[in-house]
């Protein structure tokens, strides 16, 4: 395949497609030609494999299949779920977000609540401050809680059962964002939140589809009006060979998963051999429980997270600085700000996240890569 050209370490940013979701686009482009939404035979054909997708869905996340609402991935299914809010809750009504979330999640937040939006802390571990939540939820309570389940930049596993049993207890709405957990860890119990979002191109799918989990007989405030799909939660004729595809994906991430355990050997083995190698390296989030693919990389101090970046690139190595939604940027990853990080610090982290066909001989290159980069660049200073 063509991005073989790289040895490629940025799988939490966007996956290749699975040659299993290939094939169900293809059928499903060839097959489902009809408008959902049309009377005729053609439409109702396409409808029904929307309908077997839906349930198929629902039955992995456990809920309903009426809870399922279809859109183009988790930053619009992210949005819809605070516009919701916006136009629900009472006038001063707060939402607590995590100050980890993905980027979608927080300028959302703040676009509909302003001063009304309250950031849960993070510990330096990359665990949101699950005794912070317990002690203010039981002074003030907010109208959502928004806790994501994996974080995408540091892969650390969140208390997301935790919270919800904590928002069930005091009756307040739960909305996670799930798009880095789907795939990698099994999709079960998800559907207990009030809302979980998701999208395709995170574990395999096509990119531009993904799905928001939301309460079926609450009535939804829709993001996008139009006409009335998606009984009238979402307008815009839906995408059924892409979503075809993202249930495809998904399934054949249920039976990948079987050998999870040789390859959070491999990752292990590199973050062990990592510290070891180049002083002054730490694993950020290293005593907590992790997505099985992702590390985040306090590099040492003789160069900046660009310059290795640049380097590995020209060693054909694809990795990144942190989230990918926010490369560019100048100023340090709120994640890592989040976590206490200096901004020296944040400047020196690298994230490298593998995909269900990274080999261990390919950890092992990109450490030998990493030492090469590090060799030169202390030779230069």
């Amino acid at each position: 395949m063509p991005y073989r050209e790289m040895i490629y370490f940025d799988h939490n940013a966007t996956t290749p497609l699975l040659s299993e979701a290939r094939q169900a686009w293809l059928d499903a482009a060839d097959k489902f030609i009809g408008n959902p939404s049309t009377p005729h035979r053609l439409g109702s054909r396409a409808d029904a494999a929307l309908q077997a997708a839906r349930e198929k869905l629902a039955h992995w996340l456990g809920c309903s299949p009426f809870d399922i609402v279809w859109t183009s991935g988790a930053t619009e299914s992210n949005n819809m779920v605070l516009h919701h809010f916006a136009h629900a809750l009472a006038p001063g009504a707060e939402v607590w977000v995590s100050s980890i979330e993905h980027p979608c999640v927080l300028e959302s937040a703040a676009k509909y609540f302003s001063k009304r939006r309250r950031l849960i802390p993070a510990e330096r571990s990359g665990v949101i401050d699950l005794e912070w939540l317990r002690s203010e939820i039981a002074r003030h309570r907010p109208g959502l809680i928004a806790v994501m389940a994996a974080n995408n930049e540091t892969g650390v596993l969140q208390p997301w059962r935790e919270v919800l049993s904590l928002c069930r207890e005091w009756q307040v709405p739960f909305f996670c964002d799930a798009a880095q957990w789907l795939g990698k860890l099994p999709a079960a119990g998800l559907g207990d939140c009030d809302f979980v979002s998701g999208c395709a191109h995170k574990f395999g799918g096509p990119k531009g589809v993904g799905f928001l989990k939301c309460p079926a007989r609450s009535r939804l405030s829709p993001l996008l009006v139009g006409g009335k799909q998606e009984e009238g939660r979402r307008a815009g004729t839906e995408n059924v060979a892409s979503v075809l595809s993202m249930l495809a994906a998904l399934e054949a991430c249920e039976h990948l998963r079987v050998d999870n355990e040789k390859r959070l050997a491999w990752k292990t083995e590199f973050e062990r051999q990592l510290v070891k190698k180049l002083p002054g390296a730490e694993i950020i989030g290293a005593n907590k429980e992790r997505l099985w693919n992702t590390v985040s990389a306090l590099m040492p101090e003789a160069d900046c997270q660009q310059r290795w970046v640049v380097k590995l690139d020209k060693f054909g190595y694809a990795v990144s600085t942190g989230s990918a939604c926010a490369s560019g940027r100048e100023e340090p990853s709120h994640v890592l700000r989040a976590l206490g990080c200096t901004a020296q610090e944040s400047a020196r982290v690298l994230r490298f996240s593998s995909g269900w066909h990274t080999t261990e001989a390919e950890w092992t290159s990109l450490l030998a890569a990493l030492c090469k980069v590090h060799e030169v660049a202390a030779a230069r200073t």
